[in-house]
């Protein structure tokens, strides 16, 4: 159902607000450079510290903006089951063509409590979702014989997986079948996943280079494995340089770099160290985006 690359955007701010030229422009460039599919409010884009006037504002502006001409999945995901219901009202309200739901973080909830969860959710609001598991923010890894069960559900589609483990990918794969959409949350792993039978992957990487990142899964589905792998391991530094802090930290500083928004985080966020925004900027040059 969802393919290709997709991008977890930034939500740029200007002195504490949400900046929407700034955000406009920045879809205008994902479309302009092949993007797929765009996702505003993910982990990527500060939702936990965004307000739910900002959360609804952000998600109706990119639908507006987007204007079906790709899709837009919204992170709708909370650790509180009646909140991810609310937010995801909201977005199936706003337009989207699906939603994006993390695992409950800090409530660190058993197997059975994961699958309670999304299924109360899925049976609420009838709209396509995107399971997310990434045990490294949240603390709690979904299993694969849980994503089993909730593929059972009809609107539960896909699953973004940020385990990093080829082997979970895998087993999830193997026990959901071909009509269940696997899609890269990790950058590092995007192509072995496409390699095992994934669709995509949710990019932070893309932020600041989708043209690369649309063209290596173009070479994939052609059947370019040449091309594809000479991209992979094009954009490695880039990979690497968006987490040299904690993500969307530089990821913002980049873009910043390049004109395109200011680097404002929302703490307890925080501003990238001089000597690691030394590095990130000499990646860039070496990349050619500066």
């Amino acid at each position: 159902m969802f393919k290709g690359s997709m991008v977890a955007i930034v939500t740029p701010f200007k002195n504490g607000a949400v900046d929407e030229k700034a955000l406009g422009d920045l879809i205008e460039f994902h479309i302009k450079n092949g993007t797929d599919l765009i996702v505003p409010c993910g982990t990527t884009g500060e939702s936990a510290t965004l307000s739910h006037e900002e959360h609804h504002q952000v998600v109706e502006f990119a639908v507006k903006t987007v204007n079906k001409r790709v899709p837009v999945v919204a992170g709708s995901g909370s650790n509180s089951t009646e909140e991810s219901i609310e937010l995801t009202k909201h977005a199936k309200k706003a337009g989207v063509d699906g939603v994006l739901l993390i695992t409950p973080y800090y409530n660190k909830p058993t197997q059975e409590g994961l699958y309670q969860h999304f299924k109360k959710i899925a049976e609420t609001v009838d709209i396509s979702i995107i399971l997310y598991n990434v045990p490294g923010r949240t603390s709690v890894n979904m299993l694969p014989e849980t994503v089993a069960r909730l593929r059972e559900i009809r609107n539960v589609v896909g699953i973004k997986e940020a385990t990093g483990d080829m082997k979970q990918v895998s087993k999830v794969i193997q026990l959901c079948g071909k009509d269940f959409d696997v899609i890269s949350g990790d950058d590092f792993t995007t192509l072995p996943l496409l390699a095992l039978g994934g669709v995509g992957g949710i990019s932070v990487t893309a932020n600041i280079a989708p043209a690369d990142c649309a063209g290596m899964m173009d070479a994939f589905f052609a059947g370019n494995r040449e091309e594809a792998l000479k991209l992979h391991y094009k954009l490695e530094p880039l990979n690497s340089a968006m987490f040299l802090e904690t993500n969307p930290v530089p990821a913002k500083t980049a873009l910043s770099f390049m004109g395109k928004i200011t680097d404002e985080v929302r703490l307890p966020l925080f501003a990238m160290s001089d000597a690691n925004k030394e590095k990130l900027k000499k990646t860039l040059k070496e990349y050619g985006l500066m």
